[in-house]
């Protein structure tokens, strides 16, 4: 199973999950696969393929509950059945409706031995973003922020190049690359004009790349508009028209959000990216967008860099605005913590948990 959920990572499946499946007969592994990406075949399909005849009275190690229903491909459990193989090992159900325990019960029903939870913790990692989306209906939510050591991610003057060094940047880029989509406000695109795309390595990636603004006031030419992939343009119902139609001829997709408080809904937005397809999102700036997401409750974890640094200032950027807590003990906690270093810089990544 450990090498199921390996051979699983290697997918870029959104909006699906990553699958991976390992065919054992007689001790040894007859079978490997991975579902690669949507609309190609799922694990079990390649690692059935893999193994052929030997499938037959095999095990079947597989990351996820096998799918019984009509998609883009045919069931899985058709397959399997098929094969002959005489044992399921899944590491956890599927919690999208369409499958929730029906695979199972398909594989019994044909007298396949079906058991599920083995390895189920790293399971449900693997697949956190998937799960989320399929029973809330929104996305996975990631608060990133490279800041000093007394939290500031912009000098009073708006520099903030580069606060963090190469590593954390290498490795937030790796973080992109995850994702399906990065969010940021739009004095972060006036200040910086960032591309917001994934770079590793020798390969570039194209998350879509959202820009909330209350006006609309955002420059046509910003590189992000440039880009492959799709660009988003979030804006409230007030924002001038004449400028969000200037930003579609760039060739922006212009979202309208609900107006809360006199700023726009963060929590409306990711409802709108969820119905895209998106199963994560990263936000990644400024201060006020973080503030807005959190106060919201959106954010579902936190990826925190710390450079050894000191900004100082009253009039320096904190990596959090608005109005924050009244007291520490109704602020909001983080908990099942990961501490990492990149050089000379500390990440922090953690679960957010909001107090009652």
């Amino acid at each position: 199973m450990r090498l199921a959920l390996r051979l699983a990572k290697r997918g870029r499946t959104s909006p699906n999950p990553m699958v991976g499946a390992v065919v054992v007969k007689d001790g040894a592994i007859v079978g490997r696969g991975y579902h690669p990406r949507v609309g190609e075949p799922h694990a079990e399909v390649f690692a059935l393929r893999e193994a052929g005849e030997r499938a037959s009275g095999a095990d079947l190690y597989v990351t996820l509950e096998p799918c019984c229903h009509t998609g883009r491909t045919p069931p899985c459990t058709d397959g399997i059945i098929e094969a002959g193989v005489a044992r399921v090992f899944a590491a956890m159900a599927d919690p999208d409706p369409k499958v929730s325990g029906q695979g199972f019960m398909r594989l019994r029903e044909a007298g396949v031995v079906v058991e599920s939870g083995l390895c189920e913790a790293d399971a449900i990692a693997l697949n956190e973003a998937y799960i989320k989306h399929r029973k809330t209906g929104t996305p996975l939510v990631i608060l990133k922020s490279a800041m000093s050591l007394d939290g500031k991610i912009a000098t009073n003057t708006g520099d903030s190049k580069w606060i963090t060094g190469d590593l954390s940047r290498a490795y937030a880029h790796r973080i992109r690359r995850q994702v399906d989509a990065i969010v940021v406000g739009a004095n972060t695109v006036r200040v910086d004009d960032p591309r917001l795309t994934a770079r590793v390595g020798r390969r570039e990636y194209y998350p879509i790349r959202v820009v909330v603004t209350g006006s609309g006031d955002i420059p046509a030419d910003a590189k992000l508009f440039f880009e492959s992939g799709d660009s988003v343009v979030a804006a409230m119902a007030c924002a001038n028209s004449q400028l969000l139609r200037k930003l579609e001829q760039a060739g922006a997709r212009i979202l309208t959000l609900e107006d809360r408080a006199g700023r726009p809904s963060i929590a409306d937005l990711m409802r709108q990216l969820a119905g895209l397809g998106c199963l994560s999102v990263l936000i990644e700036g400024g201060s006020e967008i973080a503030a807005s997401a959190l106060e919201e409750r959106v954010v579902d974890k936190v990826l925190f860099f710390y450079a050894p640094r000191i900004i100082g200032g009253c009039e320096s950027v904190s990596a959090v605005g608005g109005a924050g807590s009244k007291c520490v003990a109704s602020s909001i906690s983080v908990e099942r913590t990961r501490v990492r270093r990149f050089g000379d810089d500390i990440a922090v990544e953690g679960y957010v948990v909001y107090p009652p």
